[in-house]
């Protein structure tokens, strides 16, 4: 009802259950899906990890009742491009739906902190081969993004254009295989690229 009364949207099906989710997501090829963690049959997490495995996937917005991290952690690393609490006012859910339809990431900021501090102190800096591919610059650039900086701070911090900043974003996500910024805040802090407070 609330997607519905935004003219952007439209509403293709409803799904009562996650493994009828992902079949109406094969035959109606949505854009975005909105799912709940916990469903019938197949729960929200592989529900999503089924979802973003399909060519040309759509954005997947996950919804909860539940503060817990481990649902937020799981939700993420399925391949979430946003996660959002059932209690956030109409208002977020319509701008949470803009942002990841849009190609952005969104995580409640409810849920941000937590995230970022569990995340900080996981693991410490490791030998990946992919980490090591970055450039000097790309890791500077990497440890603004964990810090929730837009391309613009970005640009502004490091004294470069903000098409050098959409650049060197774009060739992160490349080398690292990541789908978007939220999957390199989470990358960021499971290396130690950062940590909470530096």
């Amino acid at each position: 009802m609330i997607v519905a009364t935004k003219d952007e949207f439209s509403v293709v099906g409803e799904a009562t259950q996650g493994l009828e989710a992902v079949e109406m997501v094969k035959q109606l090829n949505p854009d975005v899906v909105i799912i709940d963690i916990q469903m019938p049959v197949l729960d929200g997490v592989e529900a999503t990890r089924r979802i973003t495995a399909l060519p040309n996937p759509p954005k997947v917005l996950v919804l909860t009742t539940f503060e817990r991290d481990d649902y937020l952690h799981k939700a993420l690393r399925a391949g979430a491009s946003g996660f959002l609490l059932k209690n956030s006012p109409r208002e977020r859910l319509l701008d949470a739906l803009s942002i990841v339809a849009s190609g952005d990431s969104l995580v409640d900021p409810a849920m941000t902190r937590r995230l970022i501090n569990a995340m900080g102190t996981r693991l410490p800096m490791n030998s990946d081969v992919a980490l090591k591919a970055l450039t000097d610059r790309e890791e500077e650039v990497l440890r603004l993004i964990a810090k929730g900086f837009s391309n613009a701070e970005i640009a502004e911090a490091l004294f470069i254009g903000e098409s050098t900043v959409k650049t060197h974003v774009s060739s992160i996500l490349v080398k690292l295989n990541l789908r978007d910024r939220v999957q390199a805040v989470v990358f960021a802090y499971e290396h130690g690229v950062t940590t909470p407070g530096k």
